[in-house]
C-alpha cells in the first residue's frame, strides 16, 4: 500500500512493502528511479545484512543460519503503516516466526521519512526487544533517476563528494584499480560499474551529489552517521537510467567473512537488550 505526503516544498511516497521510499518530487520533477525493468526496486532498506555472507551462511550462538536473500529480508517484507504527521511517514517491521528462522533476534525496525524543506530525513531505528545482545548491519539503497531532465544522458553526470576521497576498488578479475586519488569525484560511464559497486570505507566526506554541469537538477545524500558510502548502477545496460547513492553503517558483511560467528564480525552493530539504535541519512534535491 502506497502512502503519499504533500508539503509546501516536496511530495513524497513510500510503500508498506519494504517501507520503500518510491517517490520524491519537487516542482513536478521525479528524483527516485521508478523501478523499471533494468532494476525493479526504488530504495530498499538493507537489514539485517548489507550484501550477503559467504554462501549466505553465518552463525549466531554457535548455530548456523542461512540468509537466503541478498541484503537481508526487510526489503521484501510487509511493514505496518504507523500514524503519519504533517511532515512525516512512518512504518514498522516486527520480528516474527519467519524472520526468526533466518535471524535469531527479536526486534522492531521503524522507518520514518520526514520532509524538511527540500530534504528528506530517512531514519531507521532498530529496537532490540529480546533478552540478549543482537547483531546486524544496516543501510540504504536509494536509486535516483539519471538523467534527471530531458536532453541529457547518463554520461553527462558525475558523482561528487564534498571532500576529496581516494577510492581503490578490488576487481572481479583479480587485482585492483584506483577510481579516484585524492579527488572530489568522477564522471559516470557504463563501464565504470563493470566491477560492481564502488565503495568508500570511512569516508572523509559527509555528502555525495549526483549532478551534471549541463543541468539544473541534482540530488545530494548526506550521511553523517555512515562508515561506508557506496555508488552503484547496472553496468552495460542503457535502460538502467539510475544511480544508487548508498549510505551504510559499515562495509558489507562479506568483508567480515573471516569470522563465521556474527558476534565476532567486527563491523556488525552490537545492540544490547532493550536498547534502540538510530541511523539517519538525508536526501536533498534541487
Amino acid at each position: 500500500m502506497k502512502r503519499t505526503l504533500k508539503t509546501p516544498t516536496l511530495e513524497i511516497s513510500a510503500n508498506t512493502s519494504g517501507a520503500e521510499l518510491c517517490s520524491v518530487k519537487k516542482d513536478g520533477v521525479e528524483y527516485i528511479w521508478q523501478a523499471g525493468d533494468a532494476w525493479k526496486r526504488y530504495a530498499p532498506i538493507l537489514f539485517p545484512f548489507v550484501c550477503s555472507p559467504k554462501d549466505k551462511k553465518y552463525k549466531a550462538d554457535g548455530i548456523e543460519y542461512t540468509m537466503p536473500s541478498n541484503h537481508g529480508f526487510a526489503r521484501d517484507m510487509e511493514f505496518e503503516a504507523l500514524p503519519e504527521t504533517d511532515d512525516s511517514l512512518s512504518f514498522m517491521l516486527t520480528s516474527n516466526d519467519d524472520t526468526l528462522k533466518v535471524y535469531p533476534y527479536d526486534f522492531e525496525l521503524t522507518v520514518k521519512f520526514t520532509v524538511r524543506d527540500n530534504e528528506v530525513e530517512v531514519l531507521n531505528a532498530v529496537k532490540n526487544t529480546g533478552d540478549k545482545d543482537m547483531y546486524f548491519y544496516l543501510g540504504g539503497h536509494p536509486a535516483f533517476n539519471c538523467p534527471l531532465e530531458d536532453g541529457l544522458s547518463f554520461d553527462d553526470y558525475e558523482v561528487r563528494y564534498d571532500k576529496k576521497e581516494t577510492i581503490i576498488q578490488p576487481l572481479l578479475t583479480g587485482g585492483e584499480r584506483t577510481v579516484i586519488n585524492d579527488e572530489y569525484g568522477y564522471k559516470l560511464t557504463r563501464k565504470l560499474f563493470d566491477h560492481d559497486v564502488i565503495m568508500k570505507d570511512k569516508p572523509q566526506s559527509g555528502a555525495v551529489t549526483l549532478m551534471s554541469e549541463k543541468g539544473k537538477h541534482s540530488v545530494t545524500v548526506r550521511y553523517p552517521e555512515s562508515e561506508c558510502i557506496a555508488v552503484w548502477s547496472s553496468t552495460g545496460n542503457d535502460d538502467a537510467r539510475f544511480v544508487c547513492l548508498e549510505p551504510w553503517t559499515s562495509v558489507p558483511v562479506y568483508c567480515d567473512d573471516e569470522f563465521e560467528d556474527i558476534e565476532k564480525k567486527p563491523h556488525a552493530v552490537k545492540l544490547p537488550a532493550g536498547q534502540t539504535f538510530e541511523y539517519r541519512y538525508f536526501i536533498g534535491v534541487k
